[in-house]
């Protein structure tokens, strides 16, 4: 098919579908805002003979005088044509088979135009009886790729033969009202992939858009379909939308359509109708932190968040061991900490070095009290200290207290002189709380032995 004969009666899935062209003069996109990487891709592909379109979010963007943060292609070449044409290339995925051209670190992704998942194809699709596609490498053409595309300003095409837009689902027109909308029936769409509901959220927070009526109506019913999702791809998808700079607005939106809550359960534990626990203080101020960073383009670790999120579910799971095991403090935190990164891990797989500097974050809570001796100058030393005491400050914030007096006393000796700082420390040694400091530390080591000697003998 020539790549100027679509017309919409080609359009037989979706009836509300139906191209509209809109010419170079019709709209504002410039080559020169496309990255020279894109243009060589596309101009390859076309020279090759293959249509070549830039497509999804980075059209929204340009339409909408904003800097895309990636441009995607889509094509009729299919993968191994692609990898055919460009030597730098790798085909990734088996959801659905892409191609990633590489030039250095920067990385075009190219896909191969998507057909009917119902119909027979070279390749094969397979969905759950739930309706939610597990397979998806079925190729089609432009006008098919249009329909299986998930909102409508995500359903728009920059031609580089011409430089025309296709626009097929009047996708400019919900830019201009500012509307997220689905394509297609919104609960048949979510059930093929639950994923498009936190999209929804994301693309209506970070563009300052509204969820059209019909699109926002089955979120909250079907929010339970997350849980079906793998949990590495939760992963991915958490990062973009808590740690892309709209993460406070972001979560308090998930939470009106109750999809914060499959995705962190055992925060959602702690949830209020007030919004004012502590563990819900907590969110409010990590997330408001991670957004002032990416702001300041200030590097972020996703362990930090998670540890955050997580410290009073923790510390509820490490009070009830306390009293239900007769744990010591240590012991008991120890072993929560493993029980609720283990339930985090089932829904939203965080990689293992993350929740190894997890873990040091949260040890760190108890090791930064004990300051006494050479021990702060010692604690200052470790790797993990600053993210230690940036998560000390948030909980003084929140708690107060004894809690506020120490972050006070770290935040003097990070930023005093060694005499002063050699003060401080003598100071500690000097001081009652210092010696029965030692004897809790003393009583609990007992603890611990007559712990392990408890469940050796059983």
């Amino acid at each position: 098919m020539n790549k100027n004969d679509y017309t919409p009666s080609e359009l037989t899935s979706f009836p509300e579908l139906a191209l509209n062209i809109i010419t170079r003069e019709e709209h504002n996109i410039s080559r020169k805002q496309i990255s020279d990487n894109a243009l060589k891709v596309l101009y390859r592909l076309h020279g090759a003979g293959f249509d070549a379109f830039l497509v999804g979010g980075g059209v929204r963007d340009l339409l909408l005088g904003h800097s895309p943060k990636d441009f995607d292609i889509a094509t009729n070449a299919t993968p191994e044509q692609i990898r055919h044409l460009f030597k730098n290339c790798r085909l990734i995925g088996r959801r659905f088979r892409l191609a990633h051209i590489m030039f250095g670190r920067d990385i075009i992704e190219v896909a191969t135009f998507r057909g009917h998942h119902q119909e027979p194809s070279k390749n094969v699709a397979m969905q759950s009886k739930e309706g939610m596609l597990l397979r998806d490498n079925v190729y089609g053409t432009i006008d098919e790729d249009a329909e299986r595309r998930d909102f409508t300003i995500n359903a728009m095409y920059y031609n580089i033969g011409n430089f025309a837009i296709h626009d097929y689902a009047r996708g400019n027109e919900d830019l201009e009202d500012k509307l997220v909308r689905l394509i297609g029936d919104p609960e048949t769409r979510y059930r093929e992939d639950p994923v498009r509901m936190l999209r929804a959220i994301r693309f209506a927070v970070k563009l300052d858009f509204d969820i059209e009526e019909d699109t926002a109506a089955p979120i909250e019913e079907l929010a339970h379909l997350l849980k079906e999702i793998p949990s590495a791809r939760l992963y991915e998808e958490s990062l973009k939308m808590l740690q892309t700079g709209y993460g406070l607005e972001t979560y308090h939106l998930m939470r009106e359509y109750n999809l914060f809550q499959p995705l962190f359960p055992t925060v959602s534990e702690f949830f209020t109708e007030e919004y004012d626990s502590p563990a819900e203080q907590m969110l409010d101020l990590v997330l408001d932190s991670t957004d002032q960073r990416v702001e300041e383009g200030k590097r972020i670790n996703p362990a930090f968040m998670f540890a955050a999120m997580l410290w009073y579910p923790l510390q509820a799971k490490a009070k009830e061991l306390m009293e239900t095991r007769k744990l010591c403090d240590y012991d008991a935190m120890m072993e929560a900490s493993n029980i609720i990164l283990d339930e985090q891990v089932r829904t939203i797989a965080i990689p293992r070095r993350h929740t190894a500097t997890i873990r040091e974050i949260w040890q760190l809570q108890l090791r930064l009290p004990r300051r006494n001796g050479k021990r702060a100058f010692r604690l200052m030393e470790l790797n993990k200290f600053r993210a230690g005491y940036d998560f000390l400050e948030m909980r003084a914030e929140i708690e107060g207290g004894e809690t506020e007096k120490l972050a006070k006393w770290w935040n003097t000796f990070q930023n005093a002189g060694r005499n002063i700082r050699q003060e401080m420390a003598a100071e500690l040694d000097s001081e009652p709380a210092a010696k029965s400091g030692q004897r809790r530390r003393k009583s609990n080591n007992r603890n611990r032995r007559n712990t392990r000697k408890s469940s050796n003998a059983s």
